[in-house]
């Protein structure tokens, strides 16, 4: 009934009334309107940005490939504060190993493992994710600090980091055409996959998930090893494309890949997401760190955008605003009979 009221009242206000309504009721509509707004502004001011494509492609591949893992977790009402130092670790893990190949499939396992421990912490020992997570963060980056011997490690075979960061047709790197296929792979697991779709309904409401036979701990454990293992890969990308493994790589990652996520539209109790609206956050915030970096901007500063946005997102969201909403007519009807009585 307040849906067809919402349609109704959109259809008396126009084209606009309606076009607001489906961008709110869309998961992904914060991120398009965000991503609307960037493109006109930076279009305005840094259309340099659109000329180099090739830059702009990369640094949302970047962003995107943590992301896409992060929206796994946070579709299950889950936290995964350790891809940074995931990251990090993988890439000097990677580079620790002469052979190119099997420093890749160490990295990589790397990964899955941190999410098994992750997983463990917060489905069989009863953490929370925030806290297991956070505690993971600091050991994981104490980790790559010990086995770099807190010095940057450069790859035996620079020459295969060189060609990894060239283009293999137009703009498409290596990098951008691993965010392509995490994007494929995940957008079909969890949309055509059971177990993917099962990820809504344990954030949506965990017991009631049990009570309908789903195995809930099991889908955590997925979740975590699918964002453990996307930061490794994130990981090797970037230690290869520099040809070194820097033990402080990342630092900026987390906070860029949450915001891309929750600008996209994922919900952080659970039961609400979409990986499409991950690449569109994604889009925007790439496209804007590269106008802010043309215009000169210092990367502490783009922080500070970033972390601007994320709270504009997440206090426009339909569900925080109800909730104000909500408290207001609350405090409302409380003053009323308030007066009432005197």
């Amino acid at each position: 009934m307040s849906q067809i009221l919402e349609l109704s009242d959109a259809k008396s206000k126009g084209f606009f009334g309606r076009a607001g309504t489906v961008i709110g009721r869309r998961t992904e509509g914060r991120g398009i309107a965000l991503l609307s707004v960037i493109l006109v502004i930076v279009a305005l001011t840094e259309p340099l940005v659109f000329s180099a494509y090739s830059v702009t492609l990369g640094r949302i591949a970047l962003i995107g490939i943590v992301a896409l893992g992060l929206t796994a977790v946070i579709l299950m009402g889950e936290l995964d504060l350790s891809v940074a130092s995931t990251l990090a670790l993988s890439g000097v893990v990677m580079a620790s190993i002469p052979e190119l190949w099997l420093g890749i499939l160490a990295a990589l396992a790397t990964g899955l493992i941190v999410g098994l421990i992750n997983a463990f912490f917060v489905s069989v020992v009863g953490i929370n994710s925030f806290i297991a997570t956070l505690g993971m963060l600091f050991a994981l980056r104490g980790l790559a600090f010990v086995i770099s011997d807190e010095a940057p490690v450069s790859l035996v075979n620079k020459e295969a980091g060189i060609s990894f960061g060239e283009p293999l047709i137009g703009p498409i790197t290596p990098r951008v055409l691993i965010f392509i296929l995490v994007f494929i792979a995940i957008q079909i697991f969890v949309s055509k996959a059971q177990a993917g779709r099962e990820f809504f309904a344990v954030g949506g409401n965990r017991q009631a998930a049990r009570d309908a036979g789903i195995p809930v701990t099991r889908r955590i454990v997925t979740g975590f090893m699918i964002s453990g293992f996307v930061a490794a890969l994130a990981g090797i990308i970037n230690s290869l494309e520099r040809t070194t493994a820097d033990p402080t790589a990342g630092s900026t990652v987390l906070l860029t890949a949450f915001a891309a996520a929750i600008i996209g539209g994922n919900y952080l109790k659970g039961g609400r997401g979409s990986i499409v609206g991950t690449l569109i956050g994604a889009a925007a915030l790439g496209v804007l760190q590269v106008a802010l970096t043309i215009s000169g901007v210092q990367v502490p500063v783009q922080q500070i955008f970033i972390g601007a946005i994320l709270l504009i997102a997440v206090t426009t969201d339909p569900n925080s605003l109800r909730s104000v909403r909500g408290s207001i007519r609350t405090l409302r009807q409380g003053r009323a009979k308030n007066s009432v009585t005197t």
